[in-house]
């Protein structure tokens, strides 16, 4: 198996395709459809009543589709602006499972004051998550945000205190608290704010549905609107809202589904069998 080296996982990369390097269609992954010749307007598609994310690739339009984690195996279907609806088939995908104890209660089991604020947080994020900005080109090609240990992979099956909860949307990668936190890619900053479960948060949009969070931070520094270059600063890790220790939660939301952030690297393989510092 090759394997590439860290410094360059972390270096900008100057010639990017304009889809993502890996592409599988099963839950929590990413569906590549060819919609034809490029030639004339970008085609408009929607999935789930979501944006779907269309780019030119040798000549041809490709929808660039997440698939939401909850996804079924089956049929599944894309309904354009013009003409008849288009399907992909969705294959099955197994998980792993993960049990992990939170010694302060009241993240696992919230009280009625805490559901409160969750309630008010929850538009805000999910407003987060399904921006939408029009740009003709979109970077798919990441570098990985901080320099840690791969602490949980995404899609996770998970427990909390032996109680069942949804499954792992990101990547965890803990490391000290402190340490700085880059942009994957160029983007600008939707939000930033500091969130019950999530602690203190950013949301970066790349364009055309896709966008990255990062949570538990102990320091943000960008503000909304801002536009940030692949590779600059934009806060540290820490260990705010529901955590076990220091680390970074890395999302990354393709049309309002959660995807696996590996699939946005070349190195693939190499990324997904590190059980050292990624």
């Amino acid at each position: 198996m090759k394997i590439i080296p860290l410094f360059l996982l972390l270096l900008p990369l100057t010639l990017q395709a304009a889809l993502p390097p890996h592409s599988k269609a099963v839950p929590g992954g990413i569906a590549i459809i060819d919609l034809g010749p490029a030639s004339g307007e970008t085609p408009v598609l929607h999935y789930k009543k979501q944006r779907v994310m269309v780019q030119q690739d040798q000549g041809r339009w490709k929808a660039v589709v997440g698939i939401p984690l909850a996804a079924k195996p089956g049929t599944e279907r894309l309904t354009p602006a013009k003409g008849a609806p288009l399907t992909f088939t969705v294959q099955a995908k197994d998980y792993a499972t993960q049990h992990l104890t939170i010694k302060n209660k009241r993240k696992v089991n919230p009280n009625k004051q805490d559901m409160t604020r969750i309630r008010g947080e929850r538009g805000r994020i999910n407003a987060a998550l399904t921006h939408w900005r029009e740009t003709a080109e979109v970077k798919t090609h990441f570098i990985l945000p901080v320099q840690g240990r791969l602490s949980s992979p995404f899609g996770l099956r998970r427990y909390f205190n032996e109680q069942p909860r949804k499954p792992h949307s990101g990547i965890d990668i803990a490391a000290p608290e402190g340490t700085p936190i880059r942009a994957p890619a160029a983007g600008r900053v939707i939000d930033s704010g500091n969130y019950f479960f999530n602690g203190k948060t950013v949301f970066l949009d790349h364009g055309q549905g896709l966008v990255t969070m990062y949570c538990h931070m102990n320091r943000i520094d960008v503000t909304p609107g801002q536009t940030v270059t692949q590779g600059e600063v934009i806060g540290a890790v820490g260990q705010t809202g529901r955590v076990t220790g220091p680390h970074l939660h890395w999302g990354v939301s393709l049309n309002d589904a959660r995807v696996d952030p590996a699939l946005f690297f070349e190195d693939l393989e190499g990324l997904l069998s590190r059980n050292g510092k990624l």
